[in-house]
């Protein structure tokens, strides 16, 4: 049990999701990063104060960027944009807007902020050619706090389903993200799209065989690979890495990607329900 949680979370916490002990059950405590502490009546939704915040961490990010980097205003209206759709699918997909993410999800979030921003940078593509160590760099910082919300999750007790999928789209959003860079600089052609479009195929896919949807098994390999992915395409970035190398890199993170999908669309057909 975590002190500091009233027992009226906690029994909430057990009828919501069927556990028999908060803190314990599928991935952890789902109930618990969902809640934290009891929500009174009248109490401030503190989902809409969490992605307040992020949007503030958003507009501190740019003004940084616009002072020190001369980051172009459209830049910034369409990192806003990124961010307000992701804000848009998180508060979808939340239970309860009274009940703030919890730590692990707010470090997330803050790598959503980092996300966006490289999403907003491929409205002015004059400016990143001009910047692409920055903009590398920012990649990289998005890709070491990959390992730090599983790290608070773990230390927080407080690792959910929706904290999992959270990071695992943002992964695949931000991969999508680098990917149209590195084709806007003309490092890659059009085929390396496929890198970043392979995981919206798949969930694509769900729709004509729901078994796919059905839930994975817990893989360091598929970790793995997805970490390859945006190293490749962060190192892709730099102006000394092109031509051959950059082609290689890229083609053999592609394989690995389509590798990966072949294990787990396999496991999952052998393992489908069987009508």
């Amino acid at each position: 049990m975590v002190a500091g949680r009233c027992s009226h979370c906690r029994r909430a916490a057990r009828r919501e999701w069927g556990l028999n002990e908060v803190g314990k059950g599928r991935k952890g405590s789902m109930a618990m990063e969902q809640g934290g502490s009891c929500v009174r009546r009248g109490g401030l939704p503190r989902l809409w104060l969490d992605l307040a915040g992020g949007f503030g961490g958003l507009v501190a990010l740019v003004a940084l960027a616009s002072s020190t980097l001369a980051l172009p205003l459209a830049a910034a209206w369409a990192a806003g944009a990124a961010l307000l759709a992701i804000a848009a699918l998180i508060r979808h997909f939340w239970s309860d807007p009274r009940r703030g993410l919890g730590p692990a999800n707010r470090v997330t979030l803050a790598r959503a902020l980092l996300v966006a921003l490289l999403a907003g940078m491929l409205a002015t593509p004059a400016w990143v050619d001009a910047h692409p160590v920055q903009v590398a760099a920012l990649a990289a910082l998005a890709l070491l706090l990959d390992g730090v919300d599983g790290w608070v999750a773990r230390r927080w007790r407080c690792e959910s389903d929706f904290g999992a999928r959270f990071d695992m789209e943002l992964d695949a959003f931000l991969i999508l993200v680098l990917c149209v860079h590195l084709l806007a600089m003309d490092k890659a052609g059009p085929w390396v799209l496929a890198i970043g479009a392979m995981r919206y195929v798949f969930v694509a896919a769900m729709r004509p065989w729901p078994w796919l949807e059905r839930p994975l098994r817990e893989s360091r390999r598929r970790k793995l690979v997805c970490v390859w992915q945006v190293a490749c395409l962060l190192l892709c970035l730099l102006p000394a890495i092109g031509g051959a190398l950059a082609t290689a890199l890229l083609v053999l993170a592609l394989a690995l990607l389509a590798w990966s999908f072949a294990v787990d669309v396999r496991w999952l057909y052998h393992t489908r329900p069987q009508s």
